[in-house]
């Protein structure tokens, strides 16, 4: 394989990228200078040095000297709340709303109907379990409203039918439609969403 179709193969492989499109940035990087080639490569190198996951809410973060991230480090925010998103996108879309000042934790992904699909089961039940001991009285369950993000919410409720007597569940109200992906959705549509969640 040559080089052009062995990187365009590679970037084929990032989520949303087809070959076609692949192969395009392949060429926008051969007519680009070679300083910014050199500057992509350098940020792509550094990005495993400089980047680390959480080990509270494992959304990944510019580690610096910090332990956790600063949503986690910040004592202000809600412990009682805990909101379980898909992805780290997710987290930052309801950032922005700026409404929840509540606690976070990432999926790491969604479980779909054909079984395929995986979520950080073993890590959610971990981090529930701890901060259970620090107050925290609601998890609220901020998935896409489509059928893998339904699916994922009925896992989760099996995962924590244990501690229902101790904590409430709830789902984002439906401000959000119906397939639409947290992620794009607006802050508007986000605040509508939290403030309009219901028990499950």
């Amino acid at each position: 394989m040559d080089r052009i179709d062995e990187l365009a193969t590679a970037f084929s492989r990032l989520p949303g990228i087809g070959p076609r499109q692949g192969k395009r940035f392949v060429f926008h990087l051969l007519a680009a200078p070679a300083a910014e080639r050199a500057a992509l490569a350098e940020l792509i190198r550094s990005l495993g040095a400089d980047v680390r996951q959480c080990p509270e809410c494992l959304r990944f973060h510019n580690g610096g000297a910090a332990a956790v991230c600063a949503y986690c480090a910040d004592a202000g925010r809600n412990a009682a709340q805990l909101m379980l998103v898909e992805k780290d996108q997710d987290l930052a879309a309801v950032e922005r709303a700026g409404t929840y000042q509540g606690r976070y934790f990432i999926l790491g992904g969604v479980l779909t109907l054909s079984g395929k699909g995986a979520i950080r089961e073993k890590e959610l039940m971990r981090a529930v379990e701890r901060r259970l001991k620090s107050g925290l009285k609601e998890v609220i369950l901020a998935l896409s409203a489509t059928s893998e993000g339904e699916h994922t919410a009925d896992r989760v409720r099996e995962l924590l039918a244990p501690y229902r007597d101790a904590l409430k569940i709830s789902t984002l109200g439906r401000g959000l439609a119906t397939g639409s992906e947290l992620e794009y959705s607006d802050a508007e549509t986000l605040r509508a969403a939290l403030a309009g969640r219901k028990e499950t």
